[in-house]
């Protein structure tokens, strides 16, 4: 009997949130709007209700899209996704295969261009090729391994330089320590000298 009421409870919330309007975006029916809310691809919306039709996403800082956030809405009929600067490297392919299959009342992906790389700027996600999406993946793997290579030169650099210094350190002090000893011993002679005319001094003055 508990563990029915658990579930209860359980389906109850879940279809709460599933309903719930998503932060930080306003709803009027089943219209999300989150449009000119300065949503970036990590800040917008994990998920919208289960029955909406329409979703403002346009006019944000939105590069990326999630992949599968939209594949269970079944009732959506408009999109605008406009306004955004959108880059087309590996992570537009969720966004550039859900475009090529809708048929909405409005086309969704009017506005939707390549803000970078340079070589696709202005280009209409939806009518970008694999081969250019792969060769701009590529693009920027190679930005990434030179970046991770003058990280690695700095890294190893740095690490030389501190060799250095502590060498140098190092010989420093084994010069110090060996004046220091020099200066004890001769101390210690100059003592034992001092003592020893002492000795004669006070032999002769006896006789």
């Amino acid at each position: 009997m508990t563990w029915l009421l658990l579930l209860s409870l359980l389906l109850f919330y879940g279809g709460q949130r599933s309903s719930a309007c998503p932060e930080p975006c306003s709803c009027a029916g089943s219209q999300v709007n989150c449009s000119s809310r300065l949503l970036t691809s990590a800040s917008m919306p994990t998920s919208f209700p289960a029955g909406t039709t329409h979703i403002l996403l346009h006019n944000n800082l939105l590069t990326t899209f999630p992949k599968g956030l939209l594949d269970g809405l079944t009732s959506l009929l408009h999109i605008s996704l406009h306004g955004n600067p959108w880059i087309c490297d590996c992570g537009i392919f969720y966004l550039r295969t859900w475009l090529r299959h809708q048929s909405l009342q409005t086309p969704p992906h009017l506005g939707v261009n390549c803000s970078s790389p340079a070589s696709l700027r202005g280009r209409l996600v939806v009518y970008l090729t694999e081969e250019e999406v792969l060769e701009s993946c590529q693009y920027w793997y190679c930005d990434l391994a030179l970046a991770s290579v003058l990280s690695l030169f700095v890294f190893v650099g740095f690490q030389a330089g501190l060799l250095v210094a502590v060498i140098v350190f190092l010989k420093r002090f084994e010069r110090l320590s060996k004046e220091a000893k020099r200066t004890t011993e001769e101390s210690f002679t100059a003592g034992d000298n001092h003592r020893d005319n002492s000795y004669g001094l006070l032999k002769d003055s006896s006789i």
